[in-house]
């Protein structure tokens, strides 16, 4: 049974149907009927399914259908606790049937004196029009196989699969995009002088030719002006990938072919029951990315790193190499810039460890930024360099400019790739070591993936401290081990004791970043490099994350931060020199930082 608690204007209602689809409009023959001059004839459809709730806007114009006051087409599962559907003037709620109001029988007695317009109720039996018309949606999210974990059952990733009608629009997409693409070439529009706005409105008026022509074609249960948006979102935006991207939950859109997208929302995977028409659709979006950033994709350059115009990163790789068609991943980095209170508030560390680390940038630590892919390294790289002093000179270089940082005296660099003769190849070593010619306060480079991290070390060495960087590792000493190896890739063949003795010399801080199985991340560990002892580098920690369990019923690492008793070795420098230092924050712990 389906339950809705309705919501217009001062009154409220509750709707209910034995069936597990209702279709939502002012025509009379709906199963819900609402009055209203945006209210369409058939303007939503709503489905229990095996997955949860699902709403889809099936309207035939311009009228919309709002999840949490935000334009969509297909949302799917819904919060019943939080969702709230927006049609015309009404507010439409899922009543949980645990909360279900306790007798049915009696809501038809109340429901006509709590509300004036007509809201029907539907029952099992039959079949409204619309529903023979179209099987949309059906099944459209189902739980995944079961995965056990050692401690607890883990939360399951939500999988869209495509429905019947979805097949069918994805079919008529591709055969309208090609039309409308033979119909471009044919008028010969000159694209590439073209402003966004103009080449979008000249797409369009081409598009509505070619629509007017396919009206008799198109089936009758297709939404014309959503086959339009999508076509249109396909030759000269980012195709089905535009709504996901202004879904501020989505923070990473996986592309493994064409027909199969998954998203990460609060650190679950969930595959989306989107999809673009054919592999060239991909393959045309990777290059309206990459061509604007003076990178190129092809089969002699299958794989590419770029950006999105909002900073978020891009990359992609096409067949030879991928065999299953172009491959597209965007990790989106929050609109809303973040500082290390959000941090706190987000249980990612301590408000004693935040403190430390303010302390660190503010009186020049080099600091390594350790930690896992997506594990949130480079946001957490954004959140320290905002404490660098104003007055300070700071040069970021990154292979693909991802850094967001307020500050008044910035230099930002990105490495360039080759052309198609190899030529133009500008590496993130030759920036660093150019950066060391442009009088910098300190250094921020992105990612030290290769020889560059020689030229980071030597750098920290040579009077730009406060330099900050990241690594890919799974814990402090293993960080130091690929360092190693980094410095070992630039052809130097220095010794191995030589490489450690710069590295102690240079490395103040190792922060360690990781991303737990419920998709929190936490710095698990704030170590410092204390020096060299029998050939080896040794480190203390000052901070570390005691993980304690795991809660079924949130599906949360339990656990807490806690300072290890032990004063870093430069605190009594800086308590000489006037530093406002607390030395009570390594003997302060946290408990239930959840």
């Amino acid at each position: 049974m389906i339950q809705l608690e309705i919501a217009h204007k001062s009154e409220r209602s509750v709707f209910y149907s034995k069936k597990s689809e209702i279709l939502i409009g002012k025509a009379p023959h709906c199963d819900l009927v609402l009055k209203g001059w945006f209210i369409a004839g058939e303007h939503a459809r709503l489905r229990r399914l095996s997955g949860g709730y699902a709403i889809e806007d099936v309207r035939r114009g311009s009228n919309v259908t709002l999840v949490n006051e935000r334009k969509i087409d297909f949302y799917g599962p819904l919060d019943v606790q939080q969702d709230v559907i927006g049609i015309g003037a009404y507010h439409l709620r899922i009543v949980p049937q645990d909360a279900a109001i306790d007798a049915a029988g009696d809501l038809p007695e109340r429901l006509p004196h709590a509300m004036s317009h007509s809201i029907s109720h539907a029952n099992a039996d039959g079949e409204s029009p619309s529903q023979r018309m179209e099987s949309a949606l059906d099944q459209a999210m189902v739980t995944s196989s079961e995965q056990v974990s050692a401690v607890s059952v883990l939360p399951q990733p939500r999988v869209a699969e495509t429905s019947p009608l979805m097949a069918l629009e994805q079919h008529w997409c591709g055969l309208l995009r090609a039309r409308l693409v033979k119909a471009m070439d044919m008028r010969r529009l000159d694209i590439t002088r073209l402003s966004e706005q103009q080449l979008r409105e000249q797409v369009r008026e081409v598009l509505d030719r070619v629509l007017f022509e396919a009206e008799s074609e198109l089936p009758a249960e297709l939404s014309l002006p959503r086959l339009a948006k999508r076509v249109l979102d396909e030759v000269v935006g980012l195709g089905p990938l535009e709504s996901l991207l202004a879904d501020a939950q989505v923070t990473e859109i996986m592309v493994n072919a064409r027909d199969e997208i998954f998203v990460e929302r609060q650190g679950q995977l969930q595959r989306s029951p989107l999809a673009f028409s054919s592999d060239r659709a991909v393959l045309e979006v990777i290059e309206r990315i990459v061509t604007p950033l003076g990178r190129r994709i092809d089969e002699s350059s299958p794989m590419v790193d770029a950006r999105l115009s909002d900073g978020s990163r891009v990359n992609a790789i096409i067949p030879p190499l991928a065999l299953k068609g172009p491959t597209l991943t965007i990790r989106k980095f929050p609109q809303k810039r973040l500082d290390s209170a959000a941090l706190v508030a987000y249980g990612s560390l301590s408000p004693e460890m935040a403190e430390f680390l303010q302390i660190c940038v503010r009186y020049k630590k080099n600091i390594l930024i350790s930690g896992g892919t997506g594990s949130g390294k480079t946001t957490l790289l954004n959140v320290l360099s905002g404490h660098i002093p104003r007055g300070e000179r700071l040069i970021t270089i990154e292979d693909a400019a991802e850094l967001r940082l307020d500050h008044d005296h910035l230099i930002a660099l990105e490495a360039r790739p080759g052309n198609a003769e190899g030529k133009g190849l500008v590496p993130i070593r030759d920036l660093v070591r150019n950066s060391l010619r442009m009088r910098p306060d300190r250094i921020v480079i992105g990612e030290c993936r290769g020889a560059e991290t020689l030229d980071m070390l030597q750098a920290m060495n040579t009077g730009h401290e406060g330099s900050l960087t990241t690594l890919h590792a799974n814990t402090p000493r293993d960080a130091l081990a690929r360092m190693e190896t980094l410095v070992m890739m630039a052809g130097m063949e220095l010794p191995l004791s030589a490489i450690r003795d710069q590295m102690q010399s240079a490395i103040d801080i190792i922060v360690q970043q990781t991303r737990f199985s419920c998709g929190s991340r936490k710095i698990t560990h704030i170590t410092e490099v204390t020096g060299m002892e029998s050939g080896k580098i040794q480190m203390q920690d000052i901070f570390r994350f005691e993980r304690t369990g795991f809660d079924p019923d949130s599906h949360r690492v339990l656990g807490s931060f806690r300072a290890a008793g032990v004063t870093p070795s430069f605190y009594d420098d800086l308590k000489a020199i006037g530093a406002p230092v607390d030395f009570g924050l390594f003997t302060a712990s946290r408990e239930d930082w959840n």
